[in-house]
């Protein structure tokens, strides 16, 4: 595997991953901006009326005709919130060239097909052609009612509105649904102009060989676009509360859902992330094993560590006489942590789940393309065996240490209608 990164020009980045055992190529090209409430909605259906046409392809079923010709290739796009940052962009991925039948240049045609969505979109007059973007619009609401539906995730969404209020993390990666509605054919045109214009740009290649044609045809596209990025911060703790911040919503709902939120300003990030790996990331840690299992306090108790804001999130699905107990024993398993009570048994499994996961990497396209976006965001790139090694350095007197600075910040509570107290 051989891993290169360039700059084609200021703020815009082209990582290639080359790895010889792989029969098809996957290119990913991002827009990262600061997550803006007034701006998330109109990005995201900017983006997303990408991958429905172009001004060669007018139409979803001319698009996907020609895709399904070139061996059934793929092209979707997508929109995530990474901390304070929007990440927009467009995922492709077909065979390579040496594989087709009658010797066809997959390459080049996929290349050519990604640069006229990118760069010559179906739009006119300022605005993307009103059918395919009412198809775009409506996928998009449905995802953001899919959303309020997943009552776990909305309690999780719910939670980081707390915990990160007046900070671009406090929004939604697609915006409310409201301002979703608002957004025009034009609005949108605009909002994907101003990303070519303003976004910083990453593009990644995942592939058996180099291919030069591809950094040197993004190289002379986005020439031609007068671009002054904006500056993002991919890695921005969030300051801890003065006092403990508690909201409450109420909803048709039989099981209630609480999230607690921990914040930190350690600087080891691997040991914060081996607390979180102990306390709630597997089916041995010290929330499942005690919390659910012993106590049979909440149906589910789990955390996850949102690295780049410094934050802990623990959510849980319990019952309503069950919140003060479970509160005080989801903080009791952390206080085990901070007191060194650890066993080797749960360290040897926290080092198993890391090797187990990163061992993965580069199974596929895709899987080599997440882990080297996030290496760059973090500002370390090193290779997936390197990761691990740091990982295994990890003392259990640095976890013990990265523990005791998780400090209780905000609760979100989801309540059956009634219950609100």
């Amino acid at each position: 595997m051989k891993y290169k990164r360039t700059e084609l020009a200021d703020n815009i980045g082209y990582s290639s991953v080359i790895d010889e055992k792989f029969k098809t190529s996957f290119l990913t090209v991002r827009f990262i901006t600061v997550l803006d409430r007034n701006t998330a909605a109109a990005n995201a259906l900017g983006i997303s009326s990408l991958s429905t046409s172009s001004k060669s392809y007018e139409t979803i079923a001319k698009l996907n005709e020609k895709l399904s010709a070139l061996y059934g290739a793929s092209l979707s796009t997508f929109t995530k919130k990474r901390g304070d940052v929007q990440v927009l962009g467009m995922s492709s991925s077909w065979i390579n060239s040496r594989f087709a039948i009658d010797g066809e240049d997959l390459d080049g045609e996929m290349l050519e097909i990604i640069r006229g969505c990118l760069f010559e979109p179906n739009a006119s007059d300022g605005q993307f052609e009103a059918d395919m973007f009412r198809i775009t619009k409506k996928d998009l609401l449905d995802r953001i009612d899919a959303e309020l539906n997943n009552k776990r995730g909305y309690a999780v969404s719910r939670a980081s509105e707390t915990a990160f209020i007046g900070e671009p993390a406090e929004n939604a990666c697609c915006g409310s649904k409201e301002s979703a509605e608002a957004v025009s054919a034009a609005e949108a045109f605009s909002a994907y102009k101003k990303l070519l214009e303003t976004a910083h740009i990453e593009i990644f290649y995942v592939s058996s060989a180099d291919n030069d044609l591809i950094p040197e045809r993004f190289r002379s596209s986005f020439a031609g676009i007068d671009r002054a990025a904006e500056k993002v911060e991919f890695e921005s703790l969030s300051p801890v509360k003065a006092e403990i911040a508690e909201t409450q919503d109420e909803f048709d709902v039989n099981q209630c859902k609480m999230v607690m939120n921990f914040k930190s300003d350690c600087q080891d990030k691997y040991a914060l992330r081996l607390v979180s790996t102990i306390l709630g990331e597997t089916p041995v840690s010290k929330l499942f094993v005690n919390v659910r299992e012993k106590l049979s306090l909440c149906y589910y108790c789990a955390c996850r560590l949102i690295s780049s804001k410094g934050t802990l999130m623990i959510d849980s699905g319990v019952e309503k006489n069950n919140i003060g107990r479970a509160k005080d024993e989801i903080q009791a398993q952390l206080d085990e942590i901070c007191h060194g009570n650890i066993t080797d048994d749960e360290l040897r499994s926290a080092f198993l789940t890391f090797d187990n996961s990163l061992s993965q990497v580069g199974d596929t396209p895709s899987s080599y393309e997440g882990y080297y976006f996030e290496r760059f965001c973090s500002g370390n790139i090193i290779s997936p065996a390197e990761q691990l090694e740091d990982y295994l350095s990890v003392t259990k007197e640095r976890i013990v240490e990265a523990a005791k600075t998780l400090k209780p910040d905000s609760i979100y509570l989801m309540l059956s209608k009634g219950e609100v107290e």
